[in-house]
């Protein structure tokens, strides 16, 4: 009998110490054969690393010297881990016995599934699909990203209606499993992303390489959400934003990403009139900080040239061809299975 393949799980912190200790025990309750259990810490002052070495001596600990932020932090950490998947975990995510299995068979199925991501719900509301991942990422034709079981704020009930394993078009970064060899020879986050949509970023370049990208549905997390970075936070909000326009730049080919860019930047100005009538004048100066960022203040990708490829027998597979913003603030299509599937690549 062939021996399972090896995997690293690795939940990168930054001063999550109340999460270590709420959480990790459910992810050592792994039922994995051949499973080795990491923590990455990006410099946390909380006493994260000491509780660590007190209360979880089997779990390893690889420091960075300073906040490298998601992308970064990540990038790293896996510089010192062999596996043959791994398993890139939040620190606020409670897991289940047997939860890695169906991922990981998933995955050993076809040589070219490159990441997959389990069902996603809400730790606080365990029958609601969580926003970050929810049942597998789509994007629309201009960038923006929604799930099955969450388009913006909307977040659906399970009911059963996305029990089925499907390719998608990213996977979460909540709980992303990648075959080693597909980080490797994709680069690993971009770094310039520090955090938020660098899992969407990775996952489209794994797509533009001939990959495929995968939901499993026989697998289940909880996730808090929203540990690091609250949903208010403006920092959060331009994050979101810069790094929106950032992905289109990466990974679509250069005129039709200026062309994408270009009407982003206006559909942006209007999220950002938005902000002002409601009040939030923080979220609207960090629109604006986010494009100039992007326009003035963007370093040069460090992921390498062979990585950046548009092979497109698979990259849009997941790509919904209509406005997303168009059918949910004005034709009221507020789940996804009131989308066309027609209108799906």
């Amino acid at each position: 009998m062939n021996q399972s393949p090896k995997v690293a799980l690795v939940i990168l912190n930054w001063n999550g110490v109340k999460y270590l200790q709420q959480f990790l025990p459910s992810v050592l309750s792994s039922t994995w054969p051949n499973l080795d259990v990491i923590v990455g810490d990006n410099a946390s002052t909380d006493g994260s690393v000491e509780f660590l070495k007190q209360n979880f001596p089997s779990v390893r600990v690889i420091q960075n010297d300073q906040n490298y932020g998601f992308t970064g932090g990540y990038n790293k950490v896996l510089e010192g881990v062999d596996a043959d998947y791994f398993i890139l975990l939040n620190s606020d995510v409670e897991v289940a016995d047997g939860w890695i299995e169906p991922v990981i068979a998933l995955m050993e199925s076809d040589q070219m599934i490159a990441a997959a991501a389990p069902r996603i719900m809400a730790f606080a509301q365990p029958d609601h699909f969580e926003h970050a991942g929810a049942a597998g990422g789509f994007i629309d034709k201009f960038g923006y990203p929604f799930c099955q079981g969450r388009i913006f704020y909307e977040i659906e009930a399970d009911k059963g209606q996305y029990n089925q394993s499907k390719e998608a078009f990213w996977a979460t970064g909540a709980a992303l499993f990648i075959k080693k060899s597909c980080w490797i020879e994709s680069g690993g986050f971009d770094d310039r992303f520090f955090a938020h949509m660098e899992e969407i970023d990775l996952c489209w370049r794994l797509k533009n390489m001939g990959y495929k990208v995968m939901y499993c549905a026989d697998s289940q997390v909880l996730h808090v959400g929203g540990g690091t970075l609250n949903v208010e936070n403006p920092f959060k909000t331009f994050l979101n934003f810069r790094n929106n326009l950032l992905l289109i730049k990466n990974n679509l080919p250069f005129w039709r990403g200026l062309w994408v860019i270009f009407i982003r930047i206006w559909m942006d100005f209007m999220a950002l009139l938005r902000f002002l009538r409601e009040g939030k004048r923080k979220d609207a100066w960090a629109v604006s900080r986010a494009h100039q960022n992007f326009i003035f203040r963007t370093k040069k990708s460090k992921i390498p040239k062979a990585a950046k490829k548009y092979d497109r027998r698979g990259a849009l597979i997941g790509m919904y061809k209509r406005s997303i913003v168009w059918d949910f603030f004005v034709n009221k299509k507020r789940h996804f299975t009131d989308l066309d599937p027609k209108e799906f690549i």
